[in-house]
């Protein structure tokens, strides 16, 4: 049983975990919009949400917090320079979650996880 445990393991050992959501971050500050397994959106929502909430302060340290979770300069700029000021008033609730059919192979609910504007 899982009551109370605080995240989905997604199949995968930890450090693949990291791996993934830092990737699927990268992928969705890079183009707005992805489409992924609905499990896989859920838990992407608090990793992207925690990561714009340290950007939005927008000054030195909050660039070095985004990088050493991202690992990526375009994409870190692209966060605190152009994503986070969008949401200075905004007290989270940054992205949404669309669910959007059963995958024909594995009969996996898909969804769209966007920023909200």
């Amino acid at each position: 049983m899982r009551h109370k445990h605080g995240y989905r393991k997604l199949g995968r050992t930890s450090s693949h975990r990291a791996a993934l959501l830092k990737n699927l971050t990268i992928a969705l500050v890079s183009n707005g919009k992805i489409e992924t397994t609905l499990p896989k959106a859920k838990e992407l929502r608090g990793y992207v949400e925690k990561l714009i909430t340290k950007a939005r302060e927008g000054d030195f340290n909050a660039h070095r917090a985004v990088f050493a979770a991202l690992q990526d300069k375009s994409a870190t700029h692209k966060l605190v320079s152009e994503i986070a000021p969008l949401f200075k008033e905004r007290n989270g609730g940054y992205t949404r979650i669309i669910k959007t059919r059963i995958r024909r192979g594995d009969a996996a609910e898909m969804a769209f996880i966007e920023f909200v504007e």
